[in-house]
């Protein structure tokens, strides 16, 4: 799947940070208009410094909550700092004998959250007779390095890196295996979606030894340096509302201009802020440029999320919600006023689906369960992700890539200047053959199907294309509304597990 938010620039609230407009005259102003979602693979854009609450339990799941002390820094020796990795385990289902461990790998947030919205880990444990293990990445949800101080400033998040995290699952896989009574031949598969899916390629390309296989649902490895081009994203976006209702894209690409039109005034922009109800009224253009953002990280998280069936995993929504909010989205031509009325009614959808909200607030887009200060830092380090809009082939305003920009708000936010190429240096970039047992499954609904693997690179590097999938679709639990194409991926994805198990048991 942060917050330099706005809809001009870089973009990214299912991953964050926005290049600096280049007109933008002050740090305040300087929020470009591409959402935060295409920037980063953050899900969400609630800025708070402390974790949200761990939710309860869901109804149905039965797990334990443990925690393993671990190093801060794993590659160095003079920091001999540790900090306490929270992790749950359900193992009802797990044969000590002959069971597997399903791994998930953590990514930015609370880990009981991921545990909830990980149901095909739970459809799947008896078959496979597997412990499930969900580890929370470091950084997020209860397992900060430096407590309250974890966010503090660079220094403290120097030991935030997808490197760091890796190694803290290497390290409690081996704890696992050494302290779980027959759990020492246990063969261990790594799963995750988003961030978490990157992760999980990366785990088995870094640690074969540990993990026999991954599973990487939504995981866009190659979304970095010029691996693709930084234009495909938003692409995917509007193509999803053009496919969903006639005028749909076209209406909201209309509205950029029409918004501009009405805040041009101070009696507009009251008008705006009543017409949208939102719960702080616009004052400045550049609460405007907020407003832009906000609503165009509101059209991509919709892409993301256009299930077929209801679902809260960012929002309460109904299924196929694009389709809902093109209903309200079909004339382009209409008046600046009756245009930009319908945009509200299309965004209370994403907003106000329960009818409960009696204001919109436009720094909300998202549940408060993902961390956007750590995945600010991350996309002000490594996960540099390119982005970028023309106005012609998207819905959205245009905005090219400018990593000088980028670079420049980060070290103004952060202290820090982001890597370009680091990633692919690090994880291989598209030089990936030599490594095995790795299934990359992107829905062709989801933005980030642009930066995913959707070929086979050989017969063990395996992608599985599902059309009908939104972002990582085929992670979430089995409903009865579910596509065919998604129930075929799963099917195909438990036969490759069996066979990395058959495997791996055979050569004991």
């Amino acid at each position: 799947m942060g917050s330099r938010a706005s809809f001009s620039a870089a973009a990214a609230s299912a991953f964050l940070l926005l290049a600096l407009g280049p007109t933008l005259p002050s740090p305040a102003a300087a929020a470009p208009h591409l959402p935060r979602a295409a920037q980063t693979l953050q899900l969400s854009s609630l800025p708070s410094r402390a974790p949200a609450p761990a939710p309860a339990p869901a109804a149905g799941l039965s797990y334990k909550t443990h925690y393993l002390v671990q190093q801060v820094d794993h590659f160095g020796f003079d920091v001999n700092l540790t900090f306490k990795q929270r992790y749950l385990i359900a193992d009802q289902y797990w044969k000590n004998d002959n069971g597997a461990i399903l791994f998930y790998t953590g990514n930015e947030g609370d880990i009981t959250w991921f545990c909830k919205n990980t149901g095909f880990m739970w459809d799947v444990a008896e078959e496979l007779k597997a412990m499930l293990v969900f580890a929370e990445h470091r950084y997020y949800g209860e397992s900060l390095p430096f407590g309250n101080l974890s966010f503090s400033d660079s220094k403290h998040l120097n030991y935030l890196t997808s490197e760091q995290a890796l190694a803290d699952f290497a390290v409690l896989i081996e704890y696992l295996k050494k302290t779980i009574p027959g759990a020492k031949n246990s063969p261990v598969i790594a799963i995750g979606g988003s961030y978490g899916g990157m992760l999980a390629a990366w785990f088995r390309m870094k640690y074969p030894h540990v993990v026999i296989g991954a599973l990487a649902a939504s995981a866009p490895i190659w979304q970095f340096a010029d691996l693709v081009s930084c234009g495909k994203f938003f692409e995917i976006v509007t193509n999803d509302f053009k496919k969903s209702g006639s005028k749909c894209s076209e209406t909201i690409q209309g509205s950029w201009k029409a918004i501009d039109r009405l805040t041009s005034t101070g009696e507009g922009l009251q008008w705006i802020s009543e017409a949208f109800h939102l719960c702080n009224p616009l004052r400045s253009q550049t609460d405007v440029i907020m407003l832009k953002s906000w609503l165009a990280e509101t059209w991509v998280n919709l892409a993301m999320v256009d299930y077929p069936y209801s679902s809260d995993f960012l929002m309460p929504l109904p299924a196929w919600p694009i389709k809902e909010v093109c209903k309200y989205l079909t004339d382009p031509s209409a008046s600046d006023k009756v245009l930009v009325q319908n945009i509200f009614q299309a965004v209370n959808i994403y907003y106000n689906y329960s009818g409960e909200a009696s204001c919109l607030n436009t720094s909300q887009t998202a549940t408060s369960n993902l961390g956007i200060q750590g995945w600010s830092y991350q996309a002000c380090t490594e996960m540099v992700m390119p982005i970028c809009t023309t106005g012609i082939s998207d819905m959205f305003e245009p905005q090219a890539w400018d990593f000088a920009a980028y670079s420049d708000q980060c070290f103004q936010e952060w202290g820090v200047r982001p890597r370009l190429s680091w990633i692919p240096t690090m994880f291989g970039g598209k030089n990936i053959s030599s490594h095995s047992n790795i299934i990359f499954s992107n829905g062709a609904l989801d933005p980030w199907y642009a930066g995913g693997v959707n070929e086979n690179i050989t017969d063990t590097l395996i992608s599985i294309v599902i059309p009908d999938g939104a972002h990582h679709l085929d992670l979430r639990a089995r409903n009865a509304d579910d596509p065919e194409s998604v129930l075929l991926a799963r099917t195909m994805e438990v036969d490759y597990m069996k066979k990395w198990i058959t495997q791996f048991q055979g050569h004991r």
